[in-house]
């Protein structure tokens, strides 16, 4: 059967860059196939490095006057565009769907997900508070303000096309900045679908550029790295890219936010409600069929319950259906690639050789139409000397780890060189709070296997990146802190 989206709004398919305010093609051009049925679904320019540097000197001027605005002017923008993603959430959720293959119901999450970040920073744009401060010299009096940084390069990954631009463009908006975004070649549409409603908010041209290229995307990084206009840096993908991004960075010292590669640890308690523990470490580990940062990569739980846990873990997996991201009746989608289902393939070949045993199996389902198609594998009797403990498998492969104290699980969790997200399961407070202190994570989730929200602050340490975004703290990486004194002041008594 073959599932097609049923768009209301079609403006939003977009087949061109947007690059101070136009819309824009280029003699060379690429194809963005649906995973779930290989089927070609759009064709965009694939740009010449030079658009970079047309998209950044558009913006740098933008800029100029951008900065200038009220923040109130500036929210008013932001809350506009919540409104219009809002008003075309379903076709925009269908967009996500096709071009990345997750389920409909997941596609539809995280446009919400998405769109809130421009609500909560139309809330936050007024609220970029400076300080006073008493000096040592009686006579001095000293103020500090909040600056928007400048031109933001914001580049973006395929696994949330919309939640990850959104993400870096509502912060970078809010504090009078203005970017050049450059999303993941494979899932462009959502991000240009993006530019549109921003366009249709009437944000001014030059504030919001979109560049596109399938061939030269390490060179368009680069140029961006590089420019001296470009004042800030946002990436989410691999630590190793964020590690070249970092290197080439370097000779203009421009501000970094990077939120890198997990590694989560799920860690269950002996004490853990073992049915909310099963669905929540399900849910984290599954959600984009394990295609996020965030995820279930290493399910540690202690051995008083480890078969009970591993009976329901693998009864609740095995009762999903996987097909088309549009059909009602699945309820998980396909992965973006063959190259996803290596190395979920490579994961458990290594595992099982090690003694790890395939509970449930899954595997290829080439049936449904596409090589994309996998079947979650459960595996039981993981150990720390097995790929899936030290890697990220970013995939569909639920691995359970037994252990047997705090002290030991908490040695295995911050044995590797991410820390991004870690959850604990148990009744005891003490240890919640205790665990999740020792823990070497940006983000610690207790009792919930879904955590994300606008209103938290998003990010990681180690080698899971810096800066955060969202929450209160989320303007400060688009923001410089200027100090001002006034000097040789005279009292009047």
């Amino acid at each position: 059967m073959t599932f097609e989206p049923a768009f209301i709004n079609k403006n939003l398919i977009r087949s061109q860059a947007y690059i101070n305010g136009q819309w824009v093609s280029s003699p060379k051009t690429y194809q963005i196939t649906d995973p779930a049925s290989l089927k070609t679904i759009a064709v965009l320019p694939d740009q010449e490095v030079s658009a970079v540097d047309e998209a950044v000197d558009a913006a740098a001027v933008a800029f100029k006057q951008f900065k200038t605005t009220s923040p109130r002017y500036r929210a008013g923008l932001l809350r506009k565009l919540y409104d219009l993603m809002m008003e075309n959430a379903e076709d925009l959720a269908q967009l996500i769907t096709w071009e990345n293959g997750k389920h409909l119901n997941e596609a539809r999450g995280e446009v919400k997900y998405a769109a809130s970040y421009f609500e909560w920073f139309a809330e936050e744009a007024p609220r970029m508070y400076g300080h006073t401060i008493s000096p040592a010299n009686p006579s001095n009096r000293v103020m500090t303000r909040k600056e928007p940084i400048g031109v933001c390069g914001i580049i973006t990954p395929w696994n949330f096309p919309a939640a990850m631009g959104c993400r870096k463009i509502a912060p970078a908006l809010a504090a009078g900045c203005t970017v050049v975004v450059k999303p993941d070649s494979g899932t462009a549409l959502s991000t240009l679908a993006i530019a549109y409603l921003a366009e249709q908010a009437g944000f001014p041209a030059g504030t919001v550029n979109v560049v596109l290229s399938d061939t030269q995307t390490p060179e368009f990084g680069l140029r961006l790295c590089e420019s001296k206009k470009v004042k800030k840096i946002s990436f989410t993908g691999s630590t190793n890219v964020g590690k070249l991004l970092m290197k080439q960075s370097s000779s203009t010292l421009k501000k970094l936010s990077f939120e890198l590669g997990g590694n989560a640890p799920v860690i269950v308690f002996d004490d853990a409600s073992l049915d909310h523990a099963v669905e929540q470490a399900v849910a984290s580990k599954f959600r984009g069929l394990g295609q996020t940062c965030v995820c279930a990569n290493r399910i540690y739980v202690q051995s008083g319950i480890y078969d009970k846990f591993a009976e329901r873990f693998v009864k609740t997996v095995a009762n999903f259906t996987v097909g088309h991201g549009l059909d009602p009746a699945a309820t998980h989608g396909c992965l973006i690639n063959e190259r996803a289902i290596n190395k979920v393939e490579e994961h458990v070949k290594d595992a099982v050789s090690k003694g790890a045993v395939a509970v449930l199996p899954g595997g290829r389902r080439p049936e449904l139409g596409s090589p994309n198609f996998y079947s979650p594998t459960v595996l039981t009797g993981v150990t720390q000397d097995m790929q899936v403990a030290n890697e990220e498998t970013f995939g569909p492969l639920g691995a359970l780890i037994k252990f047997e104290t705090a002290e030991e699980v908490i040695e295995y969790a911050n044995g590797v060189d991410h820390g991004l997200a870690s959850y604990v399961f148990s009744e005891n407070y003490n240890t919640i709070l205790m665990v999740s202190e020792a823990l070497e994570a940006g983000m610690v989730s207790c009792n919930t296997g879904l955590f994300t929200d606008c209103a938290i602050p998003f990010g990681g340490v180690k080698e899971s990146g810096f800066g955060r975004e969202g929450s209160l703290y989320g303007l400060d990486d688009y923001t410089t802190i200027k100090t001002i004194t006034i000097g040789n002041l005279r009292p009047f008594v």
